[in-house]
């Protein structure tokens, strides 16, 4: 994240939900909540939703609730009805910097997450949106074979007729006018290779060659970032398929952000493909 230091430092936060920053600070490591912004010099910024998830993990946890479980269903309970990927993860990380691409660079990056993440990471989970089926079909039998090794796989497209939530990647259908018909994206979620791409496809482009589409796209290989986007997947996957109530189960959880360092490198990569992909214009 660069720009202007908005958003709540890890001491105003503590003040105003009488949780001491210590104790944020310990939940973050272990659990990886609350999930900070992080500027460019590594300091910790909320927002104002985070404390209002805060108190509602306290309440969980006077209940009688574990801090794990507490935290687990209020993330989730905030992520249940996010229509979008994309506008899920812009409003939940607002630093997330959106760029233009065309789709032949979406979809470079995103057979680079498949070949590195997806192929090196251990049970990953995988999500992916092709907007139609014509997309999934060319793209078939590398998914089935993603398929054979990772821990869960659901494809999102326009197939044709109902989804089909048994077979192999689950094929969920996306119904006319799905905000998702819009979107291109692929989330890698595991533990060791965690990354994500997700683009909305700008309107009026009918006519344009299908590899000039324009896209605006954002990625992280942030581990809490890519979680949720994980998660807006297995909820959307759930509500559109009923057959499929139980991925959130398959999810890694307690991730700890990336560090500094990591964020520069990421901020790097996106300048890197910005120049690529107008040198292909």
């Amino acid at each position: 994240m660069s720009g202007p230091q908005e958003g709540l430092s890890i001491g105003e936060l503590a003040q105003r939900t009488g949780v001491p920053a210590a104790t944020l600070r310990s939940w973050e490591d272990r659990h990886g909540f609350p999930r900070p912004l992080r500027l460019a010099g590594g300091h910790r910024r909320y927002q104002d939703g985070d404390v209002a998830l805060i108190g509602e993990v306290l309440g969980l946890r006077a209940s009688g609730m574990s801090l794990q479980a507490a935290i687990g269903q209020a993330v989730a309970r905030e992520l249940d009805t996010e229509p979008s990927v994309f506008a899920g993860l812009r409003r939940r990380h607002p630093g997330l910097a959106p760029q233009e691409l065309s789709k032949a660079t979406v979809l470079a990056l995103t057979r680079a997450i498949e070949d590195e993440c997806c192929a090196q990471a251990g049970q990953a989970a995988l999500f992916a949106g092709f907007q139609q089926e014509r997309f999934y079909r060319n793209s078939q039998e590398r998914w089935e074979e993603l398929a054979r090794t990772a821990r869960a796989v659901v494809v999102f497209a326009d197939f044709g007729g109902s989804s089909v939530p048994d077979a192999s990647p689950a094929r969920v259908h996306l119904p006319a006018g799905a905000p998702l018909r819009r979107e291109w994206f692929l989330v890698c979620a595991a533990r060791d290779y965690p990354a994500f791409v997700s683009g909305w496809e700008f309107p009026g482009q009918k006519g344009i060659p299908d590899a000039g589409r324009r896209f605006e796209v954002i990625w992280s290989v942030d581990p809490p970032v890519v979680q949720d986007a994980a998660m807006i997947c297995a909820r959307l996957a759930r509500s559109l398929s009923p057959g499929l109530e139980g991925l959130e189960d398959d999810l890694p959880s307690g991730s700890a952000p990336a560090s500094a360092d990591l964020h520069r490198a990421m901020g790097l990569l996106s300048r890197m493909t910005g120049y690529l992909d107008k040198q292909h214009r």
